[in-house]
């Protein structure tokens, strides 16, 4: 099991996935998204290349519209 915190909040993976997997399996479109992985900004280009591991911490913050 890899265990992670997704903004703040406990999640469990069965397995290790990439950055970039893990956001397309929760539906997230990666033009739009913003990631913190263990207190660092990731740029975009990289999302394909980080392995999520066990005690990973990420931020995903997503612009919301509103008036």
């Amino acid at each position: 099991m890899i265990n992670l915190v997704v903004n703040g909040k406990a999640e469990e993976l069965p397995t290790s996935v990439c950055l970039m997997d893990y956001l397309e399996g929760l539906s997230i479109r990666t033009d739009y998204v913003a990631v913190g992985y263990n207190g660092e900004v990731i740029e975009k280009e990289e999302f394909a290349n980080i392995e999520l591991q066990d005690g990973d911490v990420l931020e995903i913050v997503r612009p919301v519209g509103g008036g």
